[in-house]
């Protein structure tokens, strides 16, 4: 199955992002026939959710970063060993597999160790120290040396799968010699390995050891392991020789019993951290655990970086990476389709398509394209296209209108079977971002940052049915166009509120005292901070370009 294509809009989505996402989502559906998925990056106003309640949509997915991340290189189809397997069962399975690696879980699934093929075999290497227990420790328990060997235990069977901390002694020499080597020991740490040397099995019986190994297929005779049962020895009758049988039973320690160190990463780690590390790293595999319930999600190795799969993106309403979904920049650019100015630093490694239309709406692009193509949309695309179309058109008012998007407002309007002056009064009744939004949330709504002449500027605009609501909040307003500009590093940061019923705006400024001064020349400064604007209704045609003019001809800060 290809991965989906993302429609997306810009960073705090009006209606237009939002219905022309959807709206271009299911035109993509109908001519390339793949999987196109609406997206935002953003909450969705109060507005675009009663024209999406009205229309039978479904909200766009949620989309705020699409930076390629750990869960996106990692492969999730994983064998994994359990905690309690053996050094030796896992080293089997590691070459079985041809593995350098892999991944040691616990019951829940969650990571214990990430042991190499390298690491083991060391592991299975005597130390090089001198104290007399070192070359000897096993930890292990009866059950893991029986596994090991394939053997039969019998006698004391009593906490076989207790893992404890033994010493290996192997009974090889005289009766003498074999008793002195095992006085060094506790008894109930020892296990005393023997072939078939009766002398030797009387000294387990004799010390009291943990566990006698006898090799070579040798059977003891009942009684004998009655008193071992007696004396809580417990016997495992084993089938190799000696030499391998104590060879096996260093490797029956429990693989998470051996920790050590290893890199692992979250499934929301960005690759471009990854990358960092992984380059300077001996580590085979890298395994990725789920941030939300501390599982392991998959692993990846170094080669699954050669060529990562990026995020297919078609952008809406934007086309610059600073108002883009985070991580617009390492993903995939399939179309751009937007009617405002270029600008900003948009960059693409492959030709796309391009669309930019002087049209009131991105929603009327969309509109076009259904018409060019013979085909039309859905009841619900339609009601959706409308509502974009008449939102950012403010009702075909805005000085960005043009007889195109009259024409395909009327089009949409039939196909969805709506009124469209009933539809338009509905619209912009339905809610108030003054109202029921904090301040810091209401500039947020919708809002843009440009970057000119070395400004940083940002611009939000909130349409009303009247401006009370802003008179009572217009103190708390400014206030978060204030901490806005500290938590951004923002020059300049203004909210203007436009009066859709009287054609008018109203303009508050937060910051740099010098672009405020120049506004002072065109508008007349109804309060502190606050401006009138009489007939501007447009960010994108009258506003911008307004500020834009006015700080280009100011020194840059």
């Amino acid at each position: 199955m290809l991965d989906p294509i993302y429609v997306i809009g810009h960073r705090n989505p009006d209606t237009d992002a939002i219905c022309a996402a959807i709206g271009y989502a299911a035109y993509l559906r109908e001519v390339r026939e793949d999987e196109v998925i609406p997206a935002c990056c953003g909450e969705i106003n109060a507005r675009t959710s009663w024209v999406l309640k009205l229309a039978g949509a479904t909200a766009p997915k949620l989309l705020l970063d699409v930076r390629p991340t750990a869960a996106i290189v990692c492969r999730r189809d994983v064998l994994t060993a359990s905690a309690d397997e053996t050094f030796l069962s896992v080293y089997r399975k590691m070459l079985e597999h041809n593995f350098r690696s892999i991944p040691v879980v616990n019951a829940e699934h969650k990571l214990i160790g990430m042991p190499t093929i390298q690491e083991m075999a060391q592991l299975f290497l005597p130390s090089e120290s001198n104290h007399k227990a070192a070359n000897r420790q096993v930890r292990t328990s009866v059950k893991n040396m029986v596994i090991a060997l394939g053997g039969q235990l019998v006698g004391n069977t009593a906490q076989a799968e207790e893992v404890e901390d033994l010493i290996l002694v192997v009974a090889a020499s005289s009766l003498d010699t074999s008793r002195d080597r095992a006085s060094h020991f506790p008894p109930r740490q020892l296990v005393l390995v023997s072939g078939d040397r009766p002398e030797i099995h009387t000294l387990a019986l004799e010390l009291g050891v943990r566990c006698l190994v006898v090799t070579g297929g040798f059977i003891l005779q009942e009684s004998f392991l009655e008193e071992a049962k007696a004396k809580g020895i417990c016997v495992i009758m084993a089938p190799q020789d000696t030499a391998s049988a104590s060879q096996l039973i260093r490797f029956s320690r429990p693989i998470g019993e051996a920790a050590h160190e290893y890199e692992s990463f979250t499934s929301r780690t960005p690759l471009r951290e990854i990358i960092h590390v992984v380059q300077n790293s001996h580590q085979p595999l890298f395994p990725v655990i789920d941030e939300e319930t501390g599982k392991l999600e998959g692993v990846f190795s170094k080669s699954d970086l050669v060529e990562v799969p990026r995020t297919k993106l078609v952008l809406v309403d934007h086309n610059e990476f600073s108002q883009a979904v985070a991580g617009a920049d390492e993903a995939e650019i399939i179309e751009v389709i937007d009617h405002h100015r270029l600008s900003g630093n948009l960059r693409t490694k492959e030709p796309v398509r391009f669309i930019n239309e002087p049209v009131g709406s991105t929603s009327t692009i969309v509109g076009i394209m259904y018409k060019m193509r013979g085909l039309t949309p859905d009841k619900s695309t339609a009601i959706c296209l409308c509502a974009g179309l008449i939102s950012d058109t403010l009702n075909l008012t805005s000085p960005t209108t043009t007889n195109t998007d009259r024409e395909i407002l009327a089009w949409l309007a039939g196909v969805g079977g709506i009124d469209a002056a009933q539809f338009v009064k509905d619209f912009f009744a339905a809610g108030s971002l003054l109202r029921e939004a904090t301040p810091a949330r209401a500039i947020e709504g919708d809002r843009k940052v440009f970057e000119e002449n070395g400004w940083r500027i940002s611009i939000s605009q909130i349409e009303e049915m009247g401006l009370d609501e802003f008179w009572r909040k217009q103190a708390e307003l400014h206030g978060a166009l204030v901490a806005l500009c500290e938590a951004h590093s923002l020059h300049f940061a203004c909210l203007m509120v436009t009066d859709i019923t009287a054609h008018h705006s109203v303009l508050l400024v937060a910051g740099d005292k010098r672009v405020e001064t120049a506004i002072d020349v065109d508008y007349v400064e109804r309060s502190p901070q606050i401006y009138d604007l009489p007939g501007v209704v447009s960010r994108k045609k009258q506003l911008f370009p307004y500020l834009s003019n006015l700080v280009g001809k100011l020194t840059p800060p």
